[in-house]
């Protein structure tokens, strides 16, 4: 699991054949999780069910034992990692191949392939959610829950259990097709991490894309970015729909704060940030 507090500032700089991102996780085991302020306020960010963190977490690990899914770092190892957001300047741009060449392939939420293998890609093996924004996997893809909310893990849970949470803020999946063995948990250490040493508090919490690149880059040596960013007038589109957000400086994520700090790791040679038809 994805247990480790992560402490640092920004990944090591970039070799000529990889993005050196190795030797930046320290911390402890999942069993010694403390219950900080900035935790709870994470946990609570959305609506949940009244239930105390530390009733969650034990049976969490009984049913999710502690497992490392990526450890095969070492000075000869070049993973290659694609991070690809639901922004709508994927449309034609014909990334598809070069996104399916990576080792690693994060996708966000519910952001389909099929239908659109010339733009995204066809491959799949990392899947990031949670409750509200679920969907059936594959066997070889891995789930990784971003839990908001106590009720998330609980939900976690559930899904391959009693199958008896279908609601939080709205109607959710009682249970959902994933493999069991290659369910990794985003540590609520982390999120606190990202949003105070990454956004300095910025908004009300981090968005999932920032998480995830954030995740990539602790995971990954070369981490190339896709699907992310607005249009040239603050909407934010995803590829797949009409819906679109504002892009904003304001509201429950910094939009544009999190748009900067991207392009400024892309400057800084950390990221290679691949923009679509915007560029």
């Amino acid at each position: 699991m994805v247990q480790n507090l992560i402490h640092g500032t920004e990944p090591a700089t970039q070799s000529k054949t990889c993005y050196k991102v190795q030797n930046l996780l320290h911390g402890t085991e999942p069993a010694t999780w403390s219950i900080t302020f900035y935790m709870l306020q994470i946990l609570k960010l959305q609506p949940y069910h009244r239930v105390k963190f530390e009733d969650v977490v034990e049976p969490l690990f009984v049913h999710f034992p502690d497992k490392e899914h990526s450890d095969d770092s070492g000075p000869n190892r070049c993973r290659t990692c694609a991070v690809v957001g639901n922004s709508d300047n994927l449309i034609g741009s014909h990334y598809g191949l070069l996104i399916d060449a990576h080792d690693f392939i994060f996708r966000m939420n519910q952001g389909p392939t099929v239908g659109y293998e010339r733009d995204v890609g066809s491959k799949t093996t990392h899947r990031c959610m949670y409750p509200e924004s679920a969907l059936d996997l594959d066997n070889s893809t891995h789930l990784i829950l971003l839990p908001f909310k106590v009720l998330d893990m609980e939900w976690l849970i559930s899904i391959f259990t009693n199958k008896n949470i279908t609601r939080t803020y709205t109607r959710v999946k009682s249970t959902i097709q994933a493999n069991k063995d290659k369910v990794m948990i985003i540590s609520p250490e982390f999120m606190r991490y990202v949003y105070v040493s990454w956004l300095k508090e910025q908004g009300k919490y981090p968005s999932t894309g920032f998480l995830i690149l954030m995740l990539a880059l602790h995971m990954c040596d070369q981490v190339n970015v896709f699907g992310f960013g607005a249009r040239t007038d603050g909407r934010w589109y995803h590829y797949y729909d009409k819906k679109y957000r504002l892009n904003s400086s304001s509201g429950i994520h910094k939009g544009s704060f999190e748009y900067k700090l991207i392009l400024e790791l892309e400057r800084r040679n950390k990221i290679r940030l691949y923009k679509g038809w915007f560029m």
